[in-house]
């Protein structure tokens, strides 16, 4: 009886990119899309932008504008970028160097009569 083999990809830990954006770019852009979608609406019907109606430009062409900008920001930017970005801006700031900090429980310096 012959052993059946499965051939193992060693690839697994690779980011899938589409157009150099990863996947959290592209929900990104999308979001940017539903936004415009919801912005075009609130401007009127009669709305126009170099001869096309507001709508059409803000859901179709800001998003198609968005991704070559994203691939130039992300340029020469480690993978996951962007979203640390995010969560550095939106993470709760340290405002005063005075306050005691929570995970320190030794002293950095030691006095020297201990």
């Amino acid at each position: 009886m012959s052993l059946d083999l499965t051939p193992v990809h060693r690839n697994l830990h690779t980011k899938v990119t589409f157009l150099g954006l990863e996947f959290e770019d592209l929900v990104l852009v999308l979001a940017l899309a539903a936004l415009m979608n919801l912005l075009a609406h609130f401007a009127g019907s009669s709305a126009q932008v170099f001869g096309m109606p507001l709508n059409v430009f803000m859901e179709f062409v800001v998003p198609l504008l968005a991704v070559p900008f994203l691939i130039l920001f992300k340029y020469g930017k480690p993978k996951g970028y962007l979203t640390d970005l995010v969560r550095s801006i939106l993470a709760p700031k340290a405002w005063c160097a005075l306050e005691r900090d929570s995970q320190l429980v030794q002293p950095y310096i030691a006095d020297e009569e201990e």
